[in-house]
């Protein structure tokens, strides 16, 4: 099955998930480009908690095949932990879907929640060391099992764009930044060995 075949295939499939609008595939500029935004943003200040590190992204671009697709309001986030939060190399916090265990932690006394954000231990932001060495908030990949299914492909993974990402990708596709309204990065790679 030629490359091309197997990108449509992929889009139609997109096509048929609830939330998602244009669907765009990267070229080579692309993915300098988004490289480069993604370098700069991870030097930057994310959510006042620490530097970033869009490791989906990064994983996103060595795929055999990235694109991205709008998102709407209607489409249904990968589950949590959409960001991971790490201090010297161990997770110190995520994002979480359960409002329980958010409220248990809150609780505590010994967690920070913002939001659906917890950080297990609030001690790391008053530390001496965190002042030299910042939280790191991960953005990792998400499978995409709805692609990851299809004939001809292989390791199909989802990542969530930086801000100055989404606006380059929203600019290229000719999309408005409408409230509501997002961008998704999709790598895969396709698999040589199948009939």
């Amino acid at each position: 099955m030629e490359h091309e075949d197997i990108i449509e295939m992929v889009t139609k499939r997109l096509k048929d998930i609830k939330g998602v609008g244009k669907i765009m595939v990267f070229n080579d500029e692309d993915r300098e480009k988004i490289s480069a935004l993604e370098t700069k943003a991870d030097s930057m200040t994310l959510m006042g908690l620490g530097i970033g590190d869009n490791k989906g992204v990064k994983e996103v671009m060595k795929c055999d095949i990235a694109m991205s697709f709008q998102t709407t309001m209607e489409y249904v986030w990968p589950p949590c932990p959409n960001i991971i939060l790490t201090y010297e190399g161990k997770v110190v916090g995520e994002d979480m879907d359960d409002t329980e265990k958010l409220k248990e932690l809150d609780q505590s006394g010994d967690a920070l929640v913002i939001g659906n954000i917890a950080l297990y231990d609030k001690s790391i932001l008053m530390s001496k060391k965190s002042k030299s060495k910042p939280l790191v908030v991960v953005l990792p990949h998400k499978p995409c099992s709805e692609v990851e299914e299809l004939s001809h492909v292989s390791r199909a993974i989802l990542a969530s764009p930086s801000p100055p990402t989404d606006e380059y990708v929203k600019e290229r596709m000719g999309l408005d930044n409408e409230h509501g309204t997002g961008t998704f990065l999709l790598g895969f790679d396709i698999e040589t060995d199948v009939d």
